[in-house]
């Protein structure tokens, strides 16, 4: 017998931390020991980005027939989308040791030093956060990459003597959520960089049909899709919430897991059917009710839900302009007419157009650009009449 959400008041005492959130996509909780599980071992068997793939395995099949290291690898994306998997990939079709690190306990030269001074021949390294290193790591790997050496600085001041030290050769892969933070010349000795997309539906639903396979979790194809579209485009996201829909087919119900099933824990957990949560609601909500749908500034919408700014921008505005509900511009963030129709809410209505600004706009801005979030509307809107707040925006 499967049990109902909980109800209002159980409903508050879930916070916004990250901990709490099974739709982020950093590795949090069990994450990291149930994924080695789920992990794919081959390029084969890695579900989705094809075109990483195709030139990944060239490179890597290339390097095996000529029995070298492979270029360095640079893997670039959001969380969850599954870089660290495909490190491990690279070693295991390399058949080579990986060794693991990452940018945070790279604070000192002396530290990357350490790690690069105790490689083998063919050794692949796996930086992941990259662009978290120091400054004195990052200059030294330079060298490291391109000559397969560093300099070792003995002593301090004009005595401080430089002595070389060879490095076997070897293949880094480096892991990035912010490439842009990478300096040019780092960026520049990466032989090969993978630019990872997010997921569509049709991967994400053979990776929770693969996934519960190996759970060992009977799963319906409805099921599985319903938990796919959910899943904000990300593996990890995905494996996430099935594990929370097992738990509570578990105890609310007989193990098996179908789609009313899932629909009652994914209510449960508050991620609704695009795979949204409470905070990324209630910037939403706060966006839509308190500020008629923005201009408003990042620290203001920050203050009305009771969050930092870094964590509304960082954490809920991605995937906020992703879907198309939220749209960034130079005087504020601006709910789109799909964030109206989301939330089941109706625009305030304005003379024969549509207000859908509640800051000051200026006369004869326009929003009907091309893949922007008024591009579904039949007669995107225009701002005329006199610049300031409350200012018409009207049909074009």
């Amino acid at each position: 017998m499967t049990g109902a959400p909980r109800d209002e008041q159980d409903s508050e005492e879930l916070s916004y931390d990250d901990g709490s959130r099974v739709i982020i996509g950093e590795a949090v909780g069990d994450d990291i020991v149930v994924e080695g599980a789920l992990r794919p071992r081959t390029l084969e068997s890695f579900i989705g980005q094809q075109r990483v793939k195709d030139q990944l395995g060239l490179v890597l099949e290339a390097a095996s027939a000529r029995g070298s290291s492979a270029d360095h690898v640079l893997l670039a994306g959001p969380p969850g989308l599954g870089k660290t998997t495909l490190s491990m990939i690279i070693a295991a079709e390399l058949g080579m040791p990986l060794r693991v690190t990452s940018g945070p306990a790279l604070q000192h030269a002396g530290d990357l030093a350490a790690v690069l001074s105790s490689l083998v021949p063919g050794e692949v390294l796996f930086l992941d956060e990259i662009h978290r290193m120091s400054r004195a790591a990052e200059e030294m790997l330079y060298l490291a990459m391109e000559d397969f050496r560093v300099d070792i600085i003995v002593g301090k001041g004009p005595g401080a003597t430089a002595i070389p030290l060879e490095l076997p050769a070897f293949t880094l892969v480096g892991a990035t959520t912010r490439a842009g933070l990478l300096p040019g010349p780092l960026r520049d000795r990466f032989g090969f960089t993978a630019h990872m997309d997010f997921y569509d539906t049709a991967d994400l639903l053979a990776i929770a049909v693969r996934s519960a396979r190996l759970l060992e979790v009977s799963l319906t194809a409805d099921a599985a899709a319903e938990i796919a579209s959910r899943s904000r485009g990300t593996p990890r996201v995905a494996n996430r919430l099935l594990r929370r829909v097992r738990d509570f087919a578990q105890v609310r119900a007989d193990g098996n897991i179908d789609l009313a099933i899932t629909r009652a824990a994914l209510a449960l957990y508050e991620v609704d059917d695009i795979g949204l949560d409470r905070l990324d609601r209630a910037v939403l909500d706060s966006l839509l009710r308190r500020f008629g749908g923005g201009p408003v500034g990042l620290s203001t919408l920050a203050v009305s839900v009771g969050e930092e700014p870094e964590t509304v921008e960082t954490v809920c505005e991605p995937f906020l302009v992703r879907a198309g509900l939220l749209a960034r511009t130079p005087r504020g963030r601006v709910a789109t007419p799909a964030a109206w129709r989301h939330l089941g809410l109706r625009p305030p209505a304005h003379s024969a157009g549509l207000t859908l600004f509640a800051g000051a706009p200026e006369q004869g801005d326009t929003f009907a650009l091309d893949n922007s979030p008024w591009a579904d509307l039949d007669n995107p809107p225009e701002v005329v009449g006199e610049a300031g707040h409350g200012a018409e925006v009207r049909a074009l």
